[in-house]
């Protein structure tokens, strides 16, 4: 018979623990913290060198402003056109006789 702490649990992916594998990897990228980051920097710097990473992230400026632009005009385009499609809805006056 296999005891109860070695046996898996429901989400079957280590054996003895209860926690669900998701919330196991959110839990860990919370707590990576400063010198984590520091860290993964540091490995991508020396992975990829200074140049690579700068226009990466020349990049990634270039998307993001873009995104930003987009969003920017999709909500102009819809203020006018709930401004072209706005009726006027007040009673007109009728003359008392």
């Amino acid at each position: 018979m296999i005891p109860p702490h070695f046996a898996l649990n429901e989400t079957y992916n280590v054996p003895g623990r209860s926690r669900d594998l998701t919330k196991e990897i959110t839990h860990m990228l919370n707590n990576i913290g400063i010198p984590g980051l520091l860290l993964i920097a540091v490995v991508v710097l020396v992975l990829f060198g200074r140049g690579k990473v700068s226009s990466l992230m020349g990049e990634v400026g270039k998307g993001i402003n873009a995104f930003k632009k987009g969003v920017k005009e999709e909500t102009e385009e819809l203020d006018n056109k709930t401004a072209d499609a706005a009726v006027d809805v007040t009673p007109k006056k009728k003359d008392k006789v």
